[in-house]
């Protein structure tokens, strides 16, 4: 959809522009914030599981876990950035 369309589509429904960026941001915020602890969680179990399976990995396993930590915890950051710019722009 074009923005001419949305913003006919909005007006057609009676909510303000506004409701619909803060109905748009509270999504994007929750989905993006959501979804990426969900993958942190499964990251730190399986890495566990794997230095409880191998104990003399551990140091390897934990870097690995620890840097696809910080991949997903980017995302969450990206989505807050993509939400900041739903609201204000």
């Amino acid at each position: 959809m074009a923005l001419p369309e949305v913003a006919e589509t909005v007006a057609a429904s009676g909510m303000s522009l506004d409701v619909v960026k803060t109905i748009a941001t509270a999504g994007t915020i929750a989905i993006g914030a959501i979804m990426p602890a969900f993958a942190i969680g499964w990251i730190g179990s399986k890495g566990l599981e794997a230095i409880g399976r191998n104990p003399e990995a551990a140091s390897k396993v934990q870097s690995a876990m620890i840097l696809a930590i910080a991949f997903a915890e980017a995302i969450a950051i990206y989505a807050l950035v993509v939400a900041l710019i739903v609201k204000f722009v």
